[in-house]
């Protein structure tokens, strides 16, 4: 299945967070925190400014980036957990 975000929007992949402390303690699924960091699959063009112009997103495909805890709407495409959220939830791009 294809997604396509619309207008200011991304499609996110979380990255993996660590299963292990720094201790070597074991942290089971249940109580893991969902990771921030993702990396974004896709990306819309860009929201409409006041002129009626398109302002192109600061991000694009292949970006990692940050974001909020509760950040966007999850969804699952092909078996794969996802996040439609809009460029203002990321809080920073990583590299």
């Amino acid at each position: 299945m294809q997604i396509r975000p619309l207008h200011d929007r991304v499609l996110v992949r979380r990255l993996g967070s660590e299963e292990k402390t720094a201790g070597g303690i074991i942290i089971p699924d249940t109580a893991q925190e969902k990771p921030m960091e993702g990396e974004i699959l896709a990306a819309g063009d860009g929201s409409r400014g006041e002129n009626g112009a398109i302002q192109p997103l600061d991000v694009k495909a292949g970006d990692r980036v940050l974001f909020g805890k509760w950040a966007g709407t999850e969804v699952t495409l092909d078996g794969e957990e996802l996040i439609i959220m809009k460029e203002s939830d990321i809080m920073g791009v990583i590299g």
